[in-house]
């Protein structure tokens, strides 16, 4: 493993300042973006949890309280008498929030974990093939995508959909509730399965079966437009002016990806976090028999580019046995490390991305029923568990890589890990490993950075997506690994597939 250079400066007054939103699945930050002289700092602002809330029967995200968190950052950059240029938000994707005629929102969102949509894509094929809807979407199907979500709610007669005037995505929602102005940002909507990346529009077809309409959602804009400025409200509550809002790409994975420190095209990304996505960027969607079979998803990108790439349960698996540990002992990263380098390699290996670890109501006891169903020694200390969970994470990122790799319109000599997964060595080497070329690691805050750039492109501080990708690779830190123990690996990868299973 080797480093690259820093060249991270201290914020001046020579600097140009911008104010990111990254909200995750789990929690989210406020962060000061400041650029100047060919350099780019980022200063954590305000973290905070955003935790899902369980109430009458359903999963629910409190959009009150993200976004009273947002306001805690602003009057933060208030108080410090910091004048910021522009304010961007991401977030995950699908979920949305429902909007009365009189402007005001008429619910918490569902969260995108509700088990209420288990065998809403089956029944929803029942009016429009399965084939026809990843035909018209590229799509990778998941139950919880936005299309599912709709004909969920309107087969449960839900009331605040009936009642909606307006529908808009978490980031939208969020910049509606600073500006007063509706938006649809692009690459949010094309996480839905609801648009045609080919007309980059709603598709009515979709749309009937579920009884929206395209007038239902605010106005389309791309990365870098402007959404409005901060409400005379918000201007008073938080000591700032009439600041920009600018659309950023609001799906969380789009802004991520924008902040790839790559300076060709020849590359696969691996967005590394609660969720893994493994992808690469291309100018046209990939729609065909084979990524149907794969269920890969095309969404939308940066400058017309779309990102093909899978859906992979990521550190959701660790996240969750963590959770558990704590009830007794709070262990941290690096003693989690240091016990699963002490078990043996390969000794219990799992598919991350089977149906018994969604959302378990314990994932310890999720990983021992699939080793007891598969054969395998069952994992019962923490130090196994955590190797399980890595050995098994980078055997899967291997399969996924070996699709891209037969679907990609050019040879793949590089894999970019970004997000707070990236600070993983040990799994970043493991990944390395796996998938047989080399890995560059950083930045771990990708989403946050490519949120800021996408600002700062909108200002003109740079001109293109390869000018922030040159802007970013010489303003923060990434590590190189190179693959090590090649055979041994190979060998783990066909025990991985002896064990692979989907039915569990």
């Amino acid at each position: 493993m080797s480093k690259s250079k820093t060249k991270i400066q201290l914020i001046s007054m020579e600097y140009t300042h911008f104010f990111a939103v990254d909200l995750g699945a789990t929690s989210g930050r406020t962060i000061l973006g400041s650029i100047g002289k060919g350099t780019m700092e980022l200063k954590e602002l305000t973290r905070f949890p955003n935790p899902i809330i369980e109430t009458g029967g359903h999963f629910h995200w409190d959009i009150y309280a993200l976004y009273n968190e947002i306001i805690k950052g602003l009057k933060t950059v208030a108080q410090k008498g910091i004048t910021i240029q522009s304010i961007g938000i991401d977030t995950w994707g699908v979920d949305f929030v429902f909007v009365g005629k009189d402007g005001g929102l008429l619910r918490n969102p569902y969260c995108y974990r509700d088990p209420h949509t288990i065998g809403a894509m089956e029944e929803y094929f029942t009016h429009i093939p399965k084939e026809k809807v990843y035909s018209i979407t590229g799509i990778q199907f998941m139950n919880f995508n936005s299309l599912f979500q709709l004909a969920t709610l309107r087969r449960n007669r839900c009331s605040a959909l009936e009642a909606a005037d307006k529908i808009l995505f978490m980031p939208d929602a969020l910049s509606y509730m600073l500006t007063g102005r509706m938006v649809t940002e692009y690459t949010i909507a094309s996480t839905s399965q609801m648009l045609n990346p080919r007309t980059k529009k709603f598709e009515k077809e979709l749309l009937d079966v579920v009884g929206v309409s395209e007038e239902q959602w605010g106005r389309f804009v791309y990365p870098g437009e402007p959404i409005g400025t901060l409400t005379e409200e918000v201007q008073q509550i938080t000591g700032l002016g009439a600041v920009p809002v600018i659309a950023v790409a609001g799906h969380d994975t789009a802004s991520a990806v924008a902040a790839v420190p790559a300076y060709d095209a020849n590359f696969a990304y691996l967005s590394s976090g609660t969720w893994s996505l493994m992808g690469i960027e291309v100018q046209d969607a990939i729609i065909n028999e084979e990524s149907y079979a794969r269920n890969f998803t095309n969404e939308g990108g940066v400058e017309g580019t779309t990102r093909f790439l899978k859906n992979i349960c990521g550190m959701w698996l660790l996240e969750r046995c963590r959770k558990e540990w704590d009830a007794t002992q709070n262990y941290s990263y690096s003693e989690l490390i240091e016990a699963a380098l002490a078990v043996p390699a390969f000794r219990s290996l799992i598919h991350p991305d089977a149906p018994c670890f969604a959302n378990p109501t314990s994932m310890i006891e999720a990983i021992q029923h699939y080793c007891r169903e598969t054969g395998q020694p069952i994992p019962e200390t923490y130090g196994e568990l955590t190797r399980c969970i890595f050995d098994s994470l980078a055997l899967r990122y291997k399969q996924v890589f070996g699709y891209l790799q037969q679907m990609a319109p050019f040879p793949i000599e590089k894999l970019h890990i970004i997000g707070g997964g990236s600070r993983n060595n040990l799994l970043n080497q493991f990944t390395c490993n796996a998938v047989g070329i080399p890995v560059v690691a950083g930045p771990s805050e990708g989403t946050a950075i490519g949120n800021i750039m996408l600002q700062a492109k909108a200002y003109g501080l740079v001109d293109d997506i390869a000018g922030m990708r040159r802007l970013i690779g010489s303003s923060i830190e990434t590590a190189t690994f190179t693959p090590e123990q090649p055979e041994a690996w190979e060998e783990a990868y066909q025990r991985y597939l002896s064990v692979y299973r989907e039915d569990i």
